[in-house]
């Protein structure tokens, strides 16, 4: 098992989280506030829409002070952290 701080020492590229969208047996990624997150594994977006606004492979960052829920939801079981996205 990897500890937290080998993932996120590992940087990854806009590129490589736009191509985690679940699509093709790829994984569903997302990113807040610097970090890249997999959702895959959370009911909530299972579906190809999260909550009918939200896709897959993109940076969240913007969308959150219009969430409803705070930021604890990346502390949820489902929730694994992939690495740092890259500036």
């Amino acid at each position: 098992m990897k500890s937290i701080d080998s993932l996120t020492e590992r940087t990854i590229s806009l590129i490589e989280l736009r191509r985690n969208t679940g699509e093709r047996g790829s994984r569903k990624w997302i990113a807040y506030d610097g970090m890249v997150y997999d959702v895959t594994d959370c009911p909530r977006w299972s579906k190809d829409l999260h909550e009918g606004m939200h896709f897959a492979g993109q940076d969240l960052t913007g969308e959150m002070p219009d969430a409803p829920h705070e930021t604890d939801v990346f502390t949820r079981p489902c929730v694994k952290i992939v690495g740092k996205l890259k500036d």
